[in-house]
């Protein structure tokens, strides 16, 4: 049975977006998707910092949460306290929550957006290299 991990923001224009992308990459055999309570569109920021990092997300987009996905889903993670208090969380489901900076809010000049963006993304990375880390230590 393929496990799955779900991501869940606000808009699912940033935080989730780059979970999603760096949990493809560390949990390759899991079915990874992300979702928002609203769908704000993907964030260019989100796109440029991950591929600082080369990790490409520019194909990936922006969706509500699906109820049936969530209900099915391994893991729910969400990044930020407006998904933490909008979804019903299924009681069978390890769920998580990660309290990630939102770096949309970043004002100033574009240095200054970048390094929100930069800390968020790097934040998200090593809580999933954690969770990886983690599910092969349970998986032995």
């Amino acid at each position: 049975m393929t496990k799955s991990i779900y991501f869940l923001c606000s808009g699912n224009a940033c935080r989730s977006q780059i979970a999603e992308g760096y949990a493809k990459q560390y949990l390759p055999d899991w079915n990874v998707q992300s979702a928002g309570v609203r769908v704000d569109g993907l964030n260019p920021w989100a796109v440029k910092t991950m591929a600082e990092d080369g990790i490409d997300i520019s194909q990936q987009y922006s969706k509500l949460i699906d109820q049936d996905f969530l209900d099915q889903a391994t893991v729910v993670i969400t990044l930020c306290g407006e998904a933490r208090d909008k979804c019903i969380i299924p009681q069978s489901t390890r769920w998580l929550h990660w309290p990630i900076n939102d770096p949309a809010l970043a004002t100033g000049s574009d240095e200054e957006i970048a390094t929100a963006f930069r800390s968020s993304r790097d934040d998200i990375k090593q809580r999933i290299i954690q969770l990886a880390q983690y599910v092969k230590n349970q998986s032995k």
